[in-house]
């Protein structure tokens, strides 16, 4: 999680880097002009019941306020007033469930007219990417890479403090188009709105997905897109309410299989319900999530780094942190949001080896699955903007580790929905015990630090070990146009001997009325065996299949080539990755 400071001080919830050098449902938008901003504005969220709220809207005009952004489909206006009794007036009117102030610092003056993050310059790598990191070893990674490196239409939205785009190690797999800034609550949509102010989301998206190109480090899931969903403020580096909904609303409407939020919902480090502007904020994000959910997109998120027991919660001191923080009771029904929401996979942190991390939150019946965040010396290594490389450690560090397998799973299986990824988290999670720590509580299989045990690469992709041999892909787009053939050309080298009699064929086309087509497997020495014709009257979009073909005949080494015979017109498509697993 980012630390609730400024990102001048240490974060709380990653130490600090050591840099390596070298080595759909948009919202209605009502955004005043930069000269509307006074002193004293605050921010709230207004919600009514999900629908049309244009009259929940006009009341907000009419008592003193202005209409930020909203969000019909979830019923979730977010207002501004610099009127102190905003909220009171707004909670007595007709058809309004909830109001709450998201702060107790004003609204930025940016709000009005937002800078753009600094474009950082770039240096290139001299390092060779290591395939044998602690981390990633302690997770299998690198035995699932040989399976499997994630699908290309997969996306993962890194909802942080932005993602340096063009660094060597993530520009293979940024997805630009799915990108966004939502700070301060709405979507920003300019080039390079969605870069990082600070250096913690550049982190976390290495760690799901740096590219498997020979430099730097390698990713969980180097096959994967990254979609970077910038909800930090710039100044503050804080994640307010209205930050997260509009993050993930863009999820939900965006196509993000799994998001990542290393984060909480700032100012308050724990929202308690019997408070009323925290309540509104517990609602309004909760509808965000459910939202992106039902629209396919599963979130995983960091347990939080302050070692308390999530399960008996007795004192909050960190809050608010926008202003000044005091002591205050709580209880287990106030939460951190948003991991503690219904269907958010909440990760706790491990050290190298089956251990807890000393800073890592726990609880048993709130953690759900662990995974390396480092510990003291053994920080986990990936990607700093500016082309640079570092260390960092945290329950952030560990929630892109379980972010990148559940994108591995939706590799393997495009069908499976969050449930399904959720579930299967924890089933093929490797069992951790408790150790001698009579704050750990639970069985072997599910316990307050570990959950239902630490991540596991390997199983989210083979179930068991990889086949034998190696693995290889090519990501390099050809066009399918009507009425033609392609091929699409893949050099295996460094083997010896024949291509085994199971060889794995992967292919990711995308083809509007797959029925057109035709796809075949050529071998080195011309053999043309036949994956699958589709049949005429398929209308199904798109494949994403993998084929298992007796290739024992065919020398192992060469150039493989896929191709696809285009048999009609009207529809049109292109290869947009395959791979051979021997």
């Amino acid at each position: 999680m980012v630390a609730a400071v400024t990102l001048g001080a240490t974060l709380a919830f990653g130490t600090p880097a050591v840099a390596v050098g070298t080595a759909p449902q948009e919202p209605q938008a009502a955004q005043a002009p930069a000269a509307s901003w006074a002193a004293g504005t605050r921010a709230y969220l207004v919600i009514a019941a999900p629908g049309d709220t244009s009259a929940v809207r006009a009341a907000v005009t009419a008592n003193g306020g202005s209409v930020y952004a909203s969000y019909d489909a979830i019923g979730v206006v977010v207002a501004h007033s610099a009127s102190a009794g905003f909220a009171s007036a707004m909670r007595g009117v007709s058809g309004v469930q909830q109001v709450g102030a998201t702060r107790t610092s004003d609204v930025p003056a940016d709000a009005y007219n937002p800078a753009l993050p600094a474009n950082p310059a770039q240096s290139p790598t001299t390092l060779t990417e290591s395939l044998t990191r602690w981390d990633m070893t302690q997770i299998k990674a690198d035995q699932a890479w040989a399976v499997s490196t994630g699908s290309a239409t997969v996306k993962v939205g890194v909802l942080d403090t932005g993602v340096d785009d063009q660094h060597q190690d993530i520009a293979p797999n940024f997805n630009a188009a799915d990108s966004v800034s939502c700070a301060y609550g709405k979507p920003d949509t300019r080039v390079g709105a969605w870069r990082d102010i600070d250096t913690h989301g550049t982190h976390v998206a290495g760690t799901i997905a740096a590219a498997k190109n020979g430099k730097g480090v390698v990713g969980v899931a180097p096959g994967v897109k990254i979609s970077a969903v910038r909800i930090a403020e710039p100044g503050s580096g804080l994640f307010f309410a209205e930050n997260t909904i509009c993050g993930l609303m863009w999820a939900g409407d965006h196509g993000f299989k799994v998001t990542n939020n290393s984060y909480y919902t700032d100012p308050w480090q724990f929202n308690c319900p019997d408070n009323a502007d925290q309540a509104a904020i517990i609602e309004g994000v909760k509808r965000a999530q459910e939202y992106a959910e039902r629209h396919g997109s599963l979130q995983v998120a960091a347990a939080g780094n302050s070692n308390l027991d999530l399960a008996n919660k007795t004192v909050d001191t960190q809050s608010p942190n926008d202003s000044t923080p005091v002591t205050r009771t709580i209880t287990n029904a106030c939460l951190d949001i948003p991991t503690e929401l219904p269907g958010v996979v909440t990760v706790a942190a491990m050290g190298k080896g089956n251990v807890k991390a000393s800073y890592s939150n726990y609880g048993n019946g709130v953690i759900d699955i662990a995974a390396p965040g480092g510990d003291g010396t053994s920080g986990v290594y990936s990607t700093l903007p500016g082309g640079k490389y570092g260390n960092k450690n945290g329950t952030s560090m560990a929630s892109p580790h379980v972010a990148g397998v559940a994108a591995l799973m939706a590799s393997a299986d495009p069908a499976a929905t969050p449930a399904d990824l959720r579930s299967r988290l924890g089933v093929q999670a490797g069992d951790v015990a408790c150790p001698s720590d009579s704050r750990c509580t639970g069985t072997a299989t599910k316990n307050g630090f570990f959950g239902e045990g630490q991540t596991d690469a390997l199983k989210a992709v083979a179930g068991s070990t990889p086949p034998p041999g190696s693995y290889f892909e090519t990501t390099t787009d050809v066009a399918v146009a009507d009425n033609a053939t392609v091929e699409s050309p893949l050099t295996v080298s460094g083997l010896s001997g024949n291509a085994p009699a199971t060889l794995k064929v992967g292919v990711d086309i995308k083809h509007t009325y797959r029925g057109d087509l035709v796809v075949s497997l050529v071998a080195p020495d011309g053999t043309v065996y036949l994956l699958e014709d589709f049949a005429n009257n398929d209308g199904t979009d798109n494949v994403a299949k993998t084929y298992t073909v007796n290739a024992s005949a065919e020398a192992a080494n060469g150039t493989w080539k896929l191709r696809v015979r285009d048999i009609a017109t009207q529809d049109t498509g292109r290869i947009d990755a395959w791979n051979l697993t021997f």
